[in-house]
């Protein structure tokens, strides 16, 4: 598998995606904030809802869907990768000295879980009675959960010149992006055809930024928000990385307000053909400064890259890489009250499975009127508790593959 991505709405080939678990039985109204949620969802109904989705996916496009849980059990198969992951993750807890006793009484398969849904101190005593844990309360986490893992989409994100492993700004994400980095690194099916792009080797404490804020706009560019949760010195070194490579040739940073609905630059607009593009109408009048960087010089030794701040807006930028533009406004007639109720529940979040044809949320019926009015395919899918998480389809989706358009 090539792991690369050469544009946002080629037919879907390969995805990766993860059935929401026990981790969202983890929230609770005391800790859902920490954990990055707005409510606490209800999980089996939120299970029944990514079943449709993936489904949906399965039948109308015949593509492969990958499963997280599955690909990370096939990489923790090699003992040694088995440790370092577990090490990693109890040294949340300062427990990491205890991760040779813990690998005793777990199986591979409760491993993952304990990944992916977190353990916690009285759990871990039913398998070690006498591991001393004299310090922590027995419903303290041993293992954090990662109940935001069904939003795949942010962990990583593949670009036309390789892939960019996620520094997640907030701390209760970052074990997403460690599981998904170690699958990639690792798995037998990735790892020899992994070109890495961020972070590159040596660095340690890389600058922050995460993949929903990564959109490719053609096979020469890309753009990138300067988010809530991604820093312009990371968009910087992902920016050299890029061009230096040689693929791409023009990295745009997107400025966004630091507001919780413009997370992602993926929640302003989506690509969803050649000529087509919904988008937030008010994000596009509220996007502070766009600037372009370009390859000045590489010797082989040293990249030089030159940043250029662009005196136009991020709707003038698209309408220079995507000739005859359309755009589609979410919401749909102008309404400003449908556009910030859709925009809240992701409506601008659509996943392309193909040209013109997406999956979008069902309770966003004003955008999804609107794309069909312009000949788009929409098939909608349940959501009441798939978007409390506050994320939509393109969210919960990592292409791997799509059809070269």
């Amino acid at each position: 598998m090539d792991l690369r991505l050469h544009s946002e709405f080629g037919t879907l080939k390969t995805v990766l995606m993860h059935r929401p678990g026990k981790e969202i039985d983890r929230l609770t109204p005391y800790n859902k904030e920490l954990l990055l949620f707005e409510d606490v969802p209800y999980l089996e109904a939120m299970q029944q809802e990514h079943d449709y989705f993936t489904n949906v996916i399965k039948q109308v496009t015949g593509a492969k869907i990958l499963s997280l849980h599955e690909l990370l059990m096939e990489t923790m198969a090699d003992d040694a990768i088995l440790f370092k992951m577990m090490e990693e993750a109890l040294s949340y807890s300062r427990l990491s000295h205890f991760t040779e006793s813990i690998l005793g009484r777990l199986s591979t398969s409760e491993c993952a879980t304990a990944l992916i849904a977190g353990i916690k101190v009285h759990e871990l005593k039913k398998k070690i009675s006498k591991l001393p844990m004299v310090d922590l309360m027995d419903f303290a986490f041993v293992i954090p959960p990662c109940p935001n893992l069904y939003f795949q989409r942010d962990p990583a994100a593949l670009t036309p010149g390789g892939m960019i492993f996620s520094s997640m700004r907030m701390e209760g994400r970052q074990r997403e992006a460690n599981v998904i980095r170690s699958i990639f690194e690792n798995h037998p099916d990735f790892k020899d055809q992994l070109n890495r792009i961020y972070p590159v080797d040596g660095h340690n404490n890389p600058a922050c930024i995460e993949g929903g804020d990564v959109i490719v706009i053609s096979d020469k560019a890309i753009a990138i928000g300067n988010s809530e949760r991604t820093d312009e010195k990371a968009i910087y070194h992902v920016a050299k990385a890029l061009l230096a490579e040689g693929t791409v040739e023009r990295v745009y940073e997107v400025h966004l307000p630091k507001k919780r609905n413009f997370m992602h630059l993926d929640t302003v607009f989506t690509i969803l053909d050649e000529n087509l593009v919904l988008t937030y109408p008010d994000a596009l009048e509220a996007v502070l400064q766009t600037s372009l960087y370009t390859l000045k010089e590489n010797d082989g030794d040293q990249v030089h890259i030159k940043r250029t701040v662009l005196k136009e807006s991020l709707l003038t930028v698209l309408e220079k890489e995507i000739p005859y533009l359309e755009i589609i406004h979410l919401g749909g007639n102008g309404n400003k009250d449908y556009a910030l109720r859709e925009q809240w529940y992701d409506g601008a979040n659509v996943f392309a499975i193909g040209p013109r044809k997406v999956i979008s949320y069902r309770r966003n019926k004003h955008t999804n009127r609107a794309l069909r009015d312009m000949g788009v395919d929409v098939i909608e899918i349940p959501s009441s508790e798939l978007s409390r998480g506050l994320g939509g389809p393109r969210c919960m989706t990592m292409p791997l593959s799509r059809a070269k358009v």
